[in-house]
């Protein structure tokens, strides 16, 4: 019985370990870490909700590094526990929103978390990321800026004819109470279907302005003058701005001072379609070759009368305002006895929002074969008014050039053999300056002892010497110099960080200087012309040169802020970040080279 006894009491612990065993491996079975998006495709200026879920309480969560991304809210926790009929449903959940950097394939890394001793980790999710999207939905209203900042593109004419200008500018809005504190443009537009020319715009300048009947602060970002070169409806590609923004919260430092919140933000102009009309065929003339606009016709000669010896020039031009780049002049016409050589094309065009203006022209070289008096026939040129939407043609004066036979040579008039009269002519002409009397003088006996010659024969290699000593001083002197200048680079960097330090208080000199210091150090450093001072350059240099992919990354960086913070306002502390940021990459650098 005893034995019966100790044989059921360890069957019964193996029973209740076996029980036990089954409820743990259940409950590890039962665990569930994932992650899942709001959507696997979307567009550059919308925004992405990543919710990282499990269904038991766990520790140390540590999230993906969200490569491609700019993180808008989040992390936001939020925790279910809940009793029904007996059974506990529990879920605990991280909320990331993202707004993507760049287009094309980015992936969602691995999270973990450690749920009862195991580690968990969410599979990786692939996303496409488009070109920008209209009407872009808001995933967290509490953390995006919807209504206070537009990118706007004003169109000045949305139904022109081929070849007519328009323009196209670029104006971002904002509210006052926002701060810019970084914009990088991501998509450029593109015009394809237009000749096109970009407006430089030298320094950008906030102003005031209204935009949908509310007062905003803007700044013109991009200008284009646009000549369309096919008709039908027409597509400008987006420009696409990615912003950092500094957004007031309703927080207040130690000091009372409103506390900023900086939050990243694609922002688009869209597309435009431009529906663009043929020109009309109804009273088209035979001599348009495609102008557009308001022009006038001259046509000149230098002389209309010279010597059989000569030649003479004839300049047909075309000034006012329209296309000038994208036609040529009418061609000159003249008769079969004047020989015409190639023009010279004279272009003196400028290019503003109004579109082209000033005159273009072909200046030709004719010579004459023979003597005598040649019409110069009359011709037009035509152009289509887009303002009176019709054609009007224009007629060049008329000149008759005449043409006087030498002395010598009156027979060529009656020559029909062209040939035999130019060598007449070139004959006359080289033997017609042969000289009949001479000015010969005769010679003097001349002594070499004592004259002048003697002299300077005797003292010209002392005089070289001379001249070699200075001039190899001289380049010595210069040479060193130039090393001095090679050497003392990041000197001369920081006596223009002395002066940025100076204007501290005033923000636009303060970045002007600091931008000044930071090119001429790299121009004197890197031995670059000031036509090379481009930030693609500059880095490619910088990293041949092994200088730390960190610090140029900051270098460029901060060109960057300087161009960009003359426009928006900037902290103190902003400031002196800039001021030491800028004085540790101008020492970082000079180690290296």
């Amino acid at each position: 019985m005893k034995k019966i006894g100790d044989y059921m009491l360890n069957l019964n612990r193996f029973n209740i370990l076996f029980v036990f065993f089954l409820v743990w491996a259940n409950a590890i079975s039962q665990v569930s870490f994932k992650a899942t998006v709001s959507k696997s495709e979307l567009g550059i200026n919308e925004r992405l909700r990543v919710v990282f879920e499990m269904n038991e309480n766990g520790d140390n969560f540590i999230p993906p590094e969200f490569t491609g991304f700019n993180i808008v809210g989040g992390p936001n926790q939020a925790i279910s526990n809940s009793w029904i009929n007996g059974k506990r449903t529990f879920s605990k959940k991280y909320t990331y929103f993202l707004s993507p950097k760049l287009k094309g394939k980015l992936t969602i890394g691995q999270a973990s978390i450690e749920i009862n001793g195991q580690l968990y980790k969410t599979s990786p999710i692939q996303l496409n990321i488009t070109g920008v999207v209209d009407n872009t939905p808001n995933n967290n209203s509490d953390n995006l800026v919807n209504n206070d900042i537009y990118l706007v593109a004003e169109i000045s004419d949305f139904n022109p004819y081929i070849n007519q200008a328009i323009t196209i500018v670029y104006k971002l809005y904002y509210s006052p109470e926002i701060r810019i504190s970084n914009v990088n443009e991501i998509d450029s537009p593109k015009y394809p279907d237009f000749w096109s020319h970009l407006i430089k715009i030298p320094r950008l300048e906030v102003k005031q302005g209204s935009y949908k009947g509310n007062p905003y602060q803007y700044v013109t970002w991009h200008k284009a003058v646009l000549y369309p070169q096919k008709s039908g409806s027409l597509t400008i590609d987006p420009l696409s701005l990615n912003i950092s923004l500094d957004i007031p919260t309703n927080r207040r430092d130690f000091f009372g001072n409103r506390i900023y919140e900086q939050i990243p933000k694609v922002i688009s102009a869209g597309k435009k379609n431009i529906l663009v009309k043929e020109l009309p065929e109804d009273g088209k003339p035979k001599s348009f070759s495609g102008a557009v606009g308001k022009f006038d016709l001259s046509f000149n000669l230098n002389k209309n009368e010279l010597k059989l010896s000569e030649s003479f020039q004839a300049s047909v031009k075309i000034s006012g305002k329209g296309n000038l780049k994208l036609f040529k002049p009418p061609k000159l016409i003249v008769p079969p006895n004047l020989e015409v050589y190639e023009p010279e094309y004279v272009e003196k065009v400028k290019t503003n929002l109004s579109g082209m203006s000033g005159s273009i022209s072909e200046v030709y070289t004719i010579v004459p074969q023979i003597g005598g008096k040649f019409p110069i026939p009359i011709f037009n040129f035509s152009y289509f008014d887009p303002e009176k939407e019709k054609y009007i043609s224009l007629n060049s004066n008329e000149y008759t050039v005449n043409v006087l036979n030498s002395p010598n040579s009156n027979f060529i008039a009656n020559s029909n053999d062209t040939k035999k009269s130019n060598l007449n002519v070139l004959g006359t002409k080289k033997f017609g300056f042969i000289k009949l009397s001479t000015d010969l003088i005769s010679i003097e006996k001349d002594y070499f002892w004592g004259s002048k010659r003697f002299y300077f024969q005797l003292f010209l290699p002392i005089a070289l010497l001379i001249l070699v000593i200075i001039v190899s001083k001289t380049f010595k002197k210069f040479r060193g110099k130039l090393n001095i200048s090679k050497i003392d680079a990041s000197k001369i960097a920081k006596k223009y960080l002395a002066t940025a330090k100076d204007k501290i208080n005033n923000k636009d000199e303060f970045y002007d200087s600091l931008e000044r210091a930071l090119l001429n150090f790299l121009k004197i450093k890197l031995t670059l012309k000031t036509s090379d001072l481009n930030k693609l350059k500059i880095k490619k240099i910088l990293i041949n040169k092994r200088v730390d992919s960190k610090i140029v990354e900051s270098l460029i960086k901060q060109l960057e802020n300087c161009e960009i913070a003359r426009y928006s306002q900037i902290s103190d502390v902003r400031i002196k970040d800039d001021y030491d940021n800028a004085l540790n990459i101008i020492t970082e650098i000079d180690k290296v080279i």
